[in-house]
């Protein structure tokens, strides 16, 4: 096996390791969408990761998440320069963040500045909520928070249409795609987030009410995406994670945490069979 396949593979069994939602969708795109987008996705959890990370302090998590996106922002990325960035923390890392040089190898050529420019642009958006503690106070700074973290994916995936399948799609319906399924997160996640982080990504004065109203006027803008996606497998690996997040906020307003893993493989299959 060349280095090339051998890092394809790779890359594919980190992406299976970090996300259950997205792996499914990314596995069933064409072989070039199938890296692309694969690694799209690496290079925006590497950055997440250290954005979450549980031990390192807010001030470093901002330098190294600002130092990351000047380093994605040159034309080529100076791998040994990352390295020696994150090697007082290497050991603190997960592989993803370790490894990101590796999974901008596995994008095109061809479209791999703007994967850099939106994990770039991510990374100091991160660094910027980081050093205000995630501090939300109005609908203003969720709306700023769900872009950087959330609402750039869909900017990104948005492009990667565009260069593959010359497909055009309405950039602020897909930043509400990605707003959408972070609200959704933001739901699952919110005892967590506080307990463990001392975080709350709800807006001063808001309920649990007021976080579903959101997350469902973007989901709503989610399903007017969609609309304009007319390749068949592009279409499903949209449909899937929207679907799930759909499904799991109608788990929550019933009382339940979340979706077993038998509901979602069941919302999977129902796609698919579509």
């Amino acid at each position: 096996m060349g280095n090339r396949a051998k890092l394809e593979k790779e890359a594919m069994k980190m992406l299976k390791e970090t996300s259950r939602t997205f792996f499914i969708p990314i596995s069933m795109l064409g072989k070039t969408l199938k890296k692309t987008v694969g690694s799209a996705y690496l290079c925006m959890r590497a950055i997440d990761e250290i954005e979450d990370h549980e031990e390192l302090d807010l001030e470093t998590k901002a330098s190294l998440l600002r130092q990351t996106s000047a380093l994605l922002r040159k034309d080529s990325f100076d791998n040994e320069q990352y390295l020696q960035l994150i090697e007082p923390y290497e050991h603190q890392l997960p592989e993803v963040s370790v490894r990101l040089a590796d999974w901008l190898d596995v994008c095109p050529t061809d479209i791999v500045s703007e994967v850099k420019e939106s994990t770039a642009t991510m990374a100091v958006g991160m660094a910027d909520w980081t050093t205000k503690n995630w501090d939300i106070q109005t609908k203003e700074d969720l709306d700023d928070y769900t872009y950087y973290v959330a609402g750039l994916v869909g900017v990104m995936l948005s492009d990667i249409w565009k260069w593959h399948a010359d497909i055009d799609t309405d950039k602020d319906l897909a930043i509400g795609y990605g707003r959408g399924l972070q609200a959704v997160n933001i739901l699952r996640n919110e005892d967590e987030d506080l307990d463990e982080r001392g975080v709350s990504f709800m807006p001063e004065g808001w309920t649990r009410d007021d976080m579903f109203a959101y997350a469902e006027d973007n989901l709503r803008a989610a399903d007017e995406y969609m609309k304009d996606i007319t390749n068949r497998r592009i279409n499903l690996f949209c449909k899937i994670p929207l679907a799930l997040a759909k499904k799991t906020l109608e788990a929550m307003q019933s009382g339940k945490e979340k979706m077993s893993r038998v509901e979602v493989e069941e919302v999977v299959d129902e796609i698919t069979k579509e």
